[in-house]
């Protein structure tokens, strides 16, 4: 995001907030978060959900998704298929998604039309009805969306592989939508069993943005989701394998006929907010702004402007993710250019940035465009619901979202010096390329001579 020099060079204002929220917890367990927005009579109403892909039995992956699916079946007072039909007749829309460390399930609606969503959520909170033609059906559904979305899209492909030899030991190494094997065999009792394990108000969050305050909200939720009886057997924390030591590179390379146009990636393992001893989240939400933020970006200017290796290059990294939240590469090369050419620029790049640093310059102005983004996410309708969203279930507090401007602003750049060090490493790495499929008899693409065995991945 590219902004005028006057304002890219201002100060961060101290003690900046974002969202201003409202917030209490039923009896049974349930927190409840309200950012007011009067500038429509319409509200964003999100329940999330602390269990994702990554909690998932082992041998059962893609259930956590599969239930997401089941949860619009129905339920005894609400007929199997219709509760978006119902969101819909009153002028609202909904949908749900499922991540590695939540599930989420939200409708957007007119703030008067906001008790009969509520009504319907907190319904299929306790009441969901399944048998083994819906789940046979729904499974069926589930598998089809794996082809479209990633058997048959080799960027999803290349992606999923690069997670799998991302992490070796921690579950975000398995799709969040689930290895096809293992989602072919899910059962009836697989979903039931997730579903009364999980689905509870004292393992949710409730977040409602716009047009409403607490005030008014409170006897909303009391009277719907307030009815439904907390589950003492949820797990207070959750606790997942850890990844350990890593002592060489990785590298993935998928070759198709569908590719016209090579890509390039790396991903390192790095910390989340939730996780995070060395203290480098902050640092590195910056970093990604100065290496990759746009056409303000290192590598935008040196590989894309300067040296007219790539047609684009970009960094990407959030520290919501419970356990680890990855710092991303993508570039795409210029038509004709050897991927290894821009492998190359970048890694001299990284070279550079590691010994030289980044100026103060650099530092404040990615700061302040990171605060600029950030107070567009607060006038947007869901944008708050989906923030608080995600962090609540991620181990982060009201008070780690209110205080991440100042979190940003007090970022230096001997930190941002410190967290590239850490973590723009090798050997915590795994870079992918996306290739065209190669022609009959061709040599496939090895590993570079230079480097010490990297276990790599060939598809």
């Amino acid at each position: 995001m590219a902004v005028a020099a006057s304002l890219a060079l201002a100060a961060v204002p101290a003690d900046a907030q974002v969202f201003d929220p409202e917030t209490f917890t039923l009896a049974n367990g349930m927190q409840v978060v309200v950012v007011t927005n009067r500038s429509a009579p319409v509200v964003s109403h999100m329940v999330w959900y602390r269990v994702g892909a990554a909690d998932e039995p082992p041998g059962r992956s893609g259930i956590a998704h599969f239930l997401e699916h089941l949860m619009f079946r129905g339920t005894e007072k609400v007929p199997d298929g219709q509760f978006s039909s119902i969101v819909s007749r009153q002028g609202g829309e909904d949908n749900a998604f499922t991540s590695w460390d939540y599930t989420a399930y939200f409708q957007n609606i007119a703030v008067d039309r906001l008790p009969i969503v509520m009504e319907l959520e907190a319904d299929r909170m306790q009441n969901l009805v399944l048998d083994e033609e819906i789940v046979r059906t729904e499974r069926a559904v589930v598998l089809e969306e794996r082809s479209q979305r990633t058997d048959n899209n080799p960027a999803a492909r290349l992606s999923e592989q690069m997670f799998a030899a991302l992490f070796q030991n921690h579950p975000y190494g398995t799709p969040i939508i689930g290895w096809a094997h293992e989602t072919a065999q899910l059962t009836l009792e697989d979903a039931r069993s997730f579903y009364r394990r999980w689905y509870a108000p004292n393992n949710a969050v409730l977040v409602v943005s716009g047009d409403i305050d607490a005030e008014t909200l409170r006897p909303l939720a009391e009277e719907t989701y307030g009815l439904v009886p907390p589950n003492p057997d949820v797990p207070e924390k959750r606790v997942r394998p850890l990844e350990p030591d890593r002592a060489a590179p990785r590298r993935v390379v998928l070759r198709d006929a569908g590719v016209q146009q090579p890509s390039w990636r790396r991903y390192y393992l790095a910390p989340s907010y939730a996780r995070d001893p060395e203290g480098h989240a902050y640092a590195l939400q910056v970093l990604s702004e100065i290496l990759g933020g746009g056409s303000t970006g290192r590598l935008y200017r040196s590989l894309v402007v300067d040296r007219q290796l790539a047609v684009s290059a970009g960094s990407g990294y959030s520290g919501d993710n419970l356990d680890y939240s990855p710092f991303m590469v993508s570039i795409v090369p210029a038509a004709g250019v050897d991927p290894q050419a821009v492998e190359d620029a970048f890694e001299a790049e990284i070279a550079k940035l590691v010994e030289e640093g980044v100026t103060e310059e650099e530092v404040e102005s990615a700061k302040q465009r990171l605060v600029i983004a950030a107070d567009y996410a607060r006038d947007s309708l869901q944008g708050p619901a989906r923030t608080f969203g995600a962090a609540l279930t991620t181990g982060q507090t009201i008070q780690d979202v209110e205080d991440w401007p100042n979190r940003i602003a007090a970022v230096t750049a001997a930190e941002v010096d410190a967290a590239a060090r850490a973590v723009l490493d090798a050997n915590m790495s795994v870079t992918g390329l996306l290739l065209p499929a190669a022609a009959p008899g061709a040599r496939q693409e090895a590993a570079r001579p230079e480097q010490e065995a990297p276990a790599e991945v060939i598809q």
